[in-house]
């Protein structure tokens, strides 16, 4: 395979232009604007059916824009799909393969799909990254999910791409394996990969993005870097431990939205910190005779930003663009 140069001066690593995609009289996306630097590790968030692999599959040629534009390093995705394509590994949501090639063929063939017929060292590399160099004589279906997982991360990375982009790659993996694929996106993107991460994880966007757009009903809601978005939700996330096991909260706590925990033990409150109801919960405590132990305060997480911002995504017609909903 040709070698793709990047082009010099730099241009965005991935852009998109007001995309719109539509399925008969369905709109998937409704005019979707973005543009993400060289070396960003970007987090795509939003709810089920928000039109988040919609856009992923515009991008890796799967699925044609009804209009707009989209260019990965400056080559037009259905114009130039050759250089995109090259430029661009995917790691899908699904488990995709055939079952009777081992781990070595499989990265073997995924590297003739790109003309690289001299690619043994970067795949020795990449079994040793990831782990799999104990399994390579294995075949797929011999493959626990948390090893096929790997070796999808693997397929993506085969041809070196320039951007990498990772749809839901934790989902369905344990504790242990998704720590490790952390890691390794930090690593990857350490050393210049630009990194586009979709996920329902959020504490998974929060640790591992710098920026981070929300997609509903096809258009941004939010698309700012992640402590921003954060300063501008109001909400506090209280935290309540008692000394000893509560039956039931007060009915002015539970008006205030607290939750209790199965033990007993904890209540858990988002309080909007504008509109007086901390102050009301602080009252509440103090008539509520509780065997209160410790009062914790914090401000918004990115799980409250997502919350807050999709809190309407069953209301299709009530579409809110990224700057009126962070007003």
């Amino acid at each position: 395979m040709k070698k793709i140069l990047i082009p010099d001066p730099p241009v965005p690593a991935l852009e998109v232009r007001d995309v719109t995609k539509n399925y008969g009289e369905v709109q998937a996306l409704a005019g979707i604007t973005l543009s993400i630097p060289r070396g960003e590790l970007f987090g795509l968030l939003g709810p089920n059916g928000a039109g988040k692999s919609t856009l992923i599959n515009i991008v890796t040629g799967l699925v044609r824009r009804s209009s707009g534009e989209v260019k990965v390093f400056g080559f037009d995705v259905e114009r130039d799909y050759r250089a995109s394509r090259s430029l661009v590994g995917a790691v899908p949501q699904e488990l995709v393969y055939d079952h009777f090639f081992t781990v070595r063929q499989t990265l073997k063939i995924q590297s003739g799909y790109y003309g690289l017929t001299r690619n043994d060292v970067w795949m020795e590399e990449l079994l040793e990254r990831l782990k799999l160099k104990e399994h390579e004589h294995q075949t797929i279906r011999e493959l626990s999910g948390g090893m096929k997982r790997r070796l999808l991360v693997a397929k993506a990375m085969v041809h070196r791409p320039a951007i990498l982009i990772l749809d839901e790659p934790t989902a369905g993996v344990d504790v242990a394996l998704r720590r490790s694929l952390w890691d390794l996106v930090r690593q990857v993107h350490a050393e210049g990969t630009t990194v586009v991460l979709t996920t329902h994880y959020l504490d998974e966007a929060e640790e591992l993005c710098e920026r981070v757009g929300i997609i509903d009903h096809g258009v941004f809601v939010a698309l700012d870097r992640k402590e921003r978005l954060m300063q501008q939700i109001h909400n506090r996330r209280v935290t309540l431990d008692f000394g000893a096991k509560v039956e039931g909260l007060p009915e002015e706590l539970a008006r205030l939205g607290g939750t209790l925990s199965e033990d007993g033990l904890r209540a858990t409150l988002l309080v909007d910190r504008s509109d007086g109801s901390l102050q009301r919960l602080v009252e509440a405590l103090g008539r509520g005779n509780l065997p209160l132990m410790d009062f914790q305060v914090a401000g918004a997480g990115l799980e409250d930003v997502f919350l807050e911002l999709t809190a309407d995504s069953a209301k299709p017609d009530e579409r809110r663009p990224a700057a009126e909903a962070l007003r």
